[in-house]
């Protein structure tokens, strides 16, 4: 069943099916009225059905499936009750504070198993039988293998937030482990802010026919976003960066901002740029330590410091009210990363701006960017004058960054995570380099490539 009527009535909670207590809860968070998926979703999860919904970021996806799972599980509690499965270890973490907010009055126990922290007291916090598991793939993955004493057979919900990521990117194996652990008799409940060829499939060929949801708008971003682009040469782009900020923040001072970019490398040169300059500012990305990488996001969504540097491991389901500017850095190859991206502001009614830095080599990208969120990006007017008198300036500081990286080894340690990444898995990295010499041979892209030197970890 696809629902994709928008109901134009103004439901409260109550009249959701939802218990008083949950419904006091959500005033108590200042959280009156449902949005559209929660309004179709709820009553549906509640009746016993499977559930796939698609709507645009900001739009309360996680209440949707929080909600019903909180009240089934105040009606029967144990144990295990509900696994949630989430791409990122960021967005983990932040859906585990949703639920402990929303739980709190049933004395709630959530816990996040994730890579970056110690498996034994995961295992420890997994046998002690939390009512949630929020959890990532890989990690979880990890513990069912090496027989970590839990359980999961017993579990009501199972749900993939991000679906369509875990579905379409590189999960396949971990969710096949456990996948084969938990009961087939279970309400699967998936959600994504970006409907797929996947998704729509698995929605067809599903035995149980789940509820399924979709916002019905044609456009992918919500209409509160202003999205724009700057046109410039590829080697000005840190400049015109560094202009756009300085004259942003001289105007919002209370403001945020997130910059997404490629690779961890860049990331990192950014960071240092912008610290050269004079700003404050945070990096976020998958080679940092978590305990770093939770510090960083705790500064920013405190708003102590106001700029975050990122890959796209910040760009699902992260809510921080603050933001109200993302500048792409890079224009990601898929239009369907940009959706995501920009989704981190104009959330729940609010306001905000996306800028994209487009060189000459990215006009087929933005093309294909708004030929699939069916918008026009508008041009964000900037001074060349001013941009020219910082130039020299960022140059040199990227240079020295450059450098810096470069004697920190930070590509060599960058072959030793994904060596030991490999390893942990289970894979031979040397074999992985074969395999991809064989490829670009085949492809005739490089005949002359050659495998990288077995590296010592």
């Amino acid at each position: 069943m696809v629902d994709t009527f928008s109901d134009s009535r103004v439901l409260n909670f109550s009249d959701l099916g939802l218990n008083k207590w949950l419904v006091d809860q959500l005033k108590a968070v200042g959280l009156e009225k449902p949005t559209p998926i929660q309004q179709h979703c709820v009553p549906q999860i509640l009746k016993g059905k499977d559930c796939l919904g698609c709507a645009k970021t900001g739009s309360g996806k996680t209440a949707a499936f929080a909600l019903p799972i909180l009240q089934k599980l105040c009606e029967d509690p144990f144990g295990i009750f509900a696994l949630v499965i989430t791409p990122t270890r960021e967005l983990a973490y932040q859906i585990c504070e949703q639920f402990n907010v929303l739980g709190q009055p049933i004395g709630l126990k959530a816990c996040v198993i994730t890579g970056g922290r110690d498996m034994i007291q995961q295992g420890l916090e997994l046998a002690e039988k939390p009512h949630i598991v929020i959890t990532t793939p890989g990690r979880l993955a990890d513990h069912i293998e090496t027989g970590t004493n839990f359980g999961l057979k017993k579990i009501k919900f199972l749900v993939l937030d991000e679906a369509d990521k875990l579905l379409e990117d590189d999960f396949g194996e971990q969710l096949q482990t456990i996948f084969k652990v938990i009961p087939k008799k279970r309400q699967t409940l998936l959600f994504s802010a970006t409907v797929t060829d996947t998704l729509k499939d698995l929605n067809e060929s599903s035995e149980n026919k789940p509820f399924c949801w979709m916002s019905d708008s044609a456009v992918a971003t919500v209409e509160e976003l202003d999205q724009r682009y700057v046109l410039m040469p590829a080697d000005v782009k840190d400049a015109y960066m560094v202009h756009i900020i300085e004259k942003f923040l001289e105007t919002n001072k209370s403001s945020s901002i997130i910059i997404f970019t490629s690779t961890c490398k860049y990331c990192q040169i950014i960071g240092m740029i912008l610290k050269d300059m004079g700003f404050q500012c945070v990096v976020l990305h998958s080679m940092i330590p978590q305990r770093y990488r939770l510090s960083a996001l705790a500064q920013f969504k405190s708003n102590t410091i106001k700029i975050l540097i990122a890959t796209d491991v910040a760009s699902r389901g992260l809510d921080i009210p603050t933001v109200d500017l993302i500048i792409n850095h890079n224009i990601p190859n898929r239009p369907k990363d940009y959706i995501h991206r920009v989704g981190r502001t104009a959330r729940a009614g609010r306001g905000g701006m996306a800028i994209s830095l487009v060189t000459q080599f990215d006009v087929k990208l933005i093309h294909a960017i708004e030929g699939r969120i069916n918008t026009k990006l508008t041009e964000h007017e900037t001074n060349e004058k001013e941009v020219t008198k910082i130039f020299t300036e960022v140059a040199v500081s990227r240079r020295e960054a450059e450098i810096k990286l470069d004697e920190r080894d930070f590509d060599e340690k960058k072959n030793i995570y994904k060596r030991k990444k490999l390893i942990a898995e289970g894979k031979d990295p040397d074999d992985e380099e074969k395999k991809k010499a064989r490829l670009i041979k085949k492809q005739g892209k490089d005949k002359k490539y050659k495998p990288k030197k077995k590296t010592k970890s």
